[in-house]
Formats: structure tokens, C-alpha cells, sequence
């Protein structure tokens, strides 16, 4: 019996783009590179997975270290769809770091905001970010998004911390002993191993939004400022963080057809496409979901949301 490359089987899926019906034959589901389980990026994977089956196009939600590790798998062929981080698709676009050489990356839709969370035990003495000079930090995991955003962070605040990269259920292991002090994490509001963690200790969030112009000036506009809800994490004030976009994207590799039904089951399922423990702002609609900056939507998406609403 002959053995089939991971990339190999979706080189050949990519060239069948959906599923072969009147001949009684079926494609491998589509690969959809997330996240981190626990984290959001699985929630809205495994809902999307779920919708795209529904309208006949199977996906299968591939656990990862996030955005980072999303474009790479894109790039070598191992994934057909990816949730990644707007600042992570322009460094890989431009071939910026961590990517070396660009990435010709296509959006299908701009799904939902994500925030930066900076999670600290309740009891510790910090106020700011600035307050973690020197003190070990987790930021976030080995190929996601928030281990760029936490060096990005640490320059833009001026300080040097004993930075460790670590899974979010590590981390929050970590923080809960006390073997770390803090925390990074990138995803949706409330996220629900953040959640559990909260319910057995309380933790609060440091603020991050006062760092935005320096982020801005040095990595443009991709960063806004959003604010975590009341009573997220257990009883606390809102707290203003940075957001950024989070975007379905793919390659040109793509059939058109295949992204195009992608982006018919994003407006079409939008109700179904938002975990019910959601707090955070969700985009899921045909005004925002086109507004994927300087990623250019997939020619197949285009036309879909064309036949839509013109």
C-alpha cells in the first residue's frame, strides 16, 4: 500500500473543490489550521467546521501553536484554510519576521476582534505592563500570534522580561503556581481556559491600551483599542486592551469555488458561528467581513459576496 504525503493528499483536494457528488466519490475534508485548545480559534473552528459540512464541504479543525504556525502550514501546503492574527498576515505578506520571505496569503473574511490579554494573579503588586521588568513572563506559545505581540509589547513598553513561551494551559499551570507572574494571551473574551483558571483563583487583566501609539508607530494600524467587559474573568472593572482582527485566510492555491462556498457559509451561518460564552465584539457580517485591509480577499470570496448582495 502505498503512503500519501499529508501535502500530497491536499494538493490533491485543492484541485477538487468540492465534494464529488454525482459521481458518488467525496474529497478529504478540508484541512482549517486554528489554534490552541481551550482558546477561541478551536471554539470558532470547530463551529465553522461544523456549518461548512452542513453545506457540503467537510473541514477538519487541526489543533496548532496558532497564527504563526497557521501561515506556515499554509505555506507548505498542509492546511487549506487558516485563523490568523491581521498583524501576523502582514508580516508574512511583506515577508517580515518570523516569515523571511513573503507569503502570498488570501482572506477570505474578517471574522471576529481579538484581545490581547495580559493575565496577572489578583494579589500582585502590577499595575501596567511596565510593572513586569525583570519578572518571568509568559508569552505566549512557540508560533502563535501573541509571542510576536509580547516582543512587540516588551519593545514598545522599553523593558526586558525573563520571557518564557508557553502553550496556554502550561501557562496558566504556570501562573497559578506562582512559577510565572504573568501571563499573554490572544483570543476572544471570555477565553475558556482563562475562565476555569478564574473560577478556581482570582486573576485580573493589566491594562494595555496606553501602549498603542508606540505599537502604532512602529507596526501601523492594525492595532486598536478595544475593552475588555465587566466581570469577564470574575468581578473587575472593564479593562482597555488592544485588539486586532482576526481573518479566514488561505492561498491563492485555493479553488475559487472552494472559497467561494467558504464565504457563502460565513454570512449564510453567521448566528451559529459564535460560541455561546462570547463576550467579545464578533464581526460575521457581509460589511465587515469584506474589510480585511491589505490581505486581498480570494477572487472566489469576491464573487460570492458579489452574487450575495451585489
Amino acid at each position: 500500500m502505498t503512503r500519501v504525503s499529508r501535502r500530497a493528499l491536499l494538493g490533491g483536494l485543492l484541485t477538487t473543490p468540492l465534494l464529488a457528488s454525482c459521481t458518488g466519490t467525496t474529497t478529504p475534508p478540508l484541512p482549517l489550521a486554528a489554534g490552541e485548545p481551550g482558546g477561541f480559534y478551536v471554539e470558532f473552528g470547530e463551529l465553522l467546521a461544523s456549518a461548512l459540512a452542513a453545506a457540503g464541504l467537510p473541514a477538519a479543525v487541526v489543533n496548532t501553536g496558532g497564527s504563526v504556525d497557521n501561515i506556515e502550514r499554509l505555506r507548505d501546503g498542509t492546511a487549506a484554510l487558516g485563523l490568523v492574527l491581521t498583524d501576523i498576515a502582514l508580516a508574512a505578506r511583506n515577508g517580515d519576521e518570523p516569515f523571511g520571505v513573503p507569503v502570498p496569503l488570501r482572506a477570505i473574511g474578517r471574522v471576529y476582534e481579538n484581545y490581547m490579554q495580559l493575565v496577572v494573579r489578583a494579589e500582585d503588586p502590577a499595575v501596567s505592563a511596565a510593572d513586569l521588568a525583570g519578572r518571568p513572563v509568559s508569552l505566549g506559545a512557540v508560533g502563535s500570534g501573541a509571542a510576536v505581540f509580547g516582543d512587540r509589547l516588551l519593545a514598545a513598553v522599553g523593558i526586558a522580561a525573563d520571557v518564557t513561551r508557553r502553550p496556554l494551559r502550561d501557562a496558566v499551570t504556570a501562573l497559578e503556581s506562582g512559577s510565572t507572574d504573568a501571563l499573554l494571551w490572544s483570543g476572544g473574551v471570555p477565553t475558556p481556559a482563562l475562565a476555569e483558571l478564574a473560577a478556581r483563583r482570582p486573576v485580573r487583566l493589566l491594562p494595555l491600551a496606553e501602549h498603542l501609539p508606540q505599537l502604532r508607530s512602529r507596526h501601523g494600524d492594525v492595532y486598536g483599542a478595544v475593552t475588555v467587559p465587566a466581570d469577564a474573568y470574575g468581578p473587575a472593572a472593564p479593562v482597555p486592551t488592544v485588539g486586532v482582527a482576526n481573518l479566514l485566510v488561505c492561498t491563492s492555491a485555493l479553488p475559487p469555488a472552494t472559497a467561494g462556498a467558504v464565504a457563502r457559509t460565513l454570512v449564510a451561518a453567521a448566528p451559529d458561528l459564535v460560541p455561546e460564552s462570547a463576550l467579545g465584539t464578533q464581526y460575521l457580517d457581509q460589511r465587515s467581513l469584506i474589510g480585511t485591509g491589505a490581505i486581498p480577499l480570494h477572487p472566489g470570496a469576491v464573487a460570492a459576496y458579489r452574487e450575495l448582495h451585489g
